[in-house]
């Protein structure tokens, strides 16, 4: 994380600004959930924070080309596309948490661009306690019926006290899925779990 002052900083005061990925940063994107718990593994080594509730998803501000290659559940890397451009939706610094898109980190002296190398430990080590265990192969979606890369369990449907089928969700479909109280507790057991094994 750099400690010195940013070279950029959010440029308007009245609303959200689509500013384009790989100009001044790139950025990672990660469901809130799953951005919880990595940013409970930071701690003060995280940069700047924007949430976004309508998406569910919090972005980091990253060094430009820093994170190209990665390739984790959920979890986007943003930036400046040879054919493309992307742009990210930055909220005034004035922010907080009264608005649906604001800086869950504000952006500050010390506190602009996440080192990529303890960001990617944070979200391996979140995304696999969240999300659990990665399913095995393609899985239709229940919502839409297409087979998805990145299935997420959404459900387990359970019969007397053995558990039934798993039910999955493409990543835009998890969100919209009814809570299932069984499955969200096996997932907290689960990383419980972990926390008392490390």
């Amino acid at each position: 994380m750099s400690s010195e002052a940013p070279l950029w900083t959010p440029p308007n005061t009245e609303d959200i600004e689509a500013l384009p990925v790989g100009e001044w940063w790139d950025a990672v994107s990660a469901p809130v959930p799953v951005a919880d718990r990595a940013l409970e593994l930071l701690g003060d080594r995280s940069g700047a924070v924007i949430q976004d509730d309508t998406y569910g998803k919090c972005y980091w501000l990253i060094g430009i080309d820093t994170a190209r290659s990665w390739c984790l559940r959920q979890v986007r890397v943003l930036t400046a596309l040879t054919d493309e451009g992307t742009l990210l939706g930055v909220p005034p610094a004035s922010w907080g948490a009264e608005h649906r898109t604001r800086w869950r980190i504000p952006l500050g002296r010390g506190r602009y661009l996440t080192d990529t190398h303890h960001l990617a430990r944070a979200l391996r080590q979140a995304v696999d306690e969240v999300l659990g265990p990665p399913p095995d192969g393609r899985q239709l979606c229940y919502r839409c019926q297409l087979p998805t890369d990145e299935p997420v369990i959404v459900a387990v449907e359970h019969s007397g006290s053995v558990a039934g089928a798993t039910i999955y969700a493409c990543p835009s479909h998890a969100r919209t899925y009814p809570r299932d109280a069984v499955a969200e507790a096996g997932a907290m057991r689960r990383a419980f779990g972990r926390d008392k094994i490390r």
